[in-house]
């Protein structure tokens, strides 16, 4: 390994393990997050096309329409008058966030803050081989 890279020579291989399934767990959580940002991005497009519509509606003399869709569908929320960006915003701050201090705790005591020790050792193993 290189001199910028940590080592993890005094990491067990139970406390390499637990770190692996914390940062893992952590891992999952962010590609969540992931689908989360995207659940918000599908939904305002589709509100975008919504209100589009409204315009087209009208435009077609459909005035009773467009009115439903100006007063009712608009503006309403995805869950009990909660919007995308809300659900979003207190997934990352009451849920995300709190996991993700824990997980830079744990990884601190269990392999001094190195991040990736499982996946570090296999790559050392992997080149070590391939050296052979």
């Amino acid at each position: 390994m290189g001199d910028d890279v940590p080592t993890t020579d005094d990491v067990s291989e139970a406390e390499a393990a637990a770190a692996h399934e914390v940062e893992l767990a952590l891992e999952w959580l962010q590609r969540a997050r992931g689908r989360f940002v995207e659940f918000h991005h599908a939904t305002g497009h589709a509100l975008d096309h919504l209100d589009d519509a409204e315009a087209a509606l009208r435009d077609c003399g459909y005035d009773d329409l467009a009115d439903e869709v100006r007063d009712e569908h608009l503006p309403r929320g995805v869950f009990e008058d909660r919007w995308t960006y809300d659900l979003l915003e207190e997934y990352e701050g009451a849920f995300l966030a709190p996991y993700e201090d824990f997980e830079e705790r744990a990884r601190e005591r269990l392999a001094g803050g190195v991040r990736h020790v499982r996946e570090r050792r296999q790559e050392a193993e992997w080149k070590e081989r391939a050296d052979r």
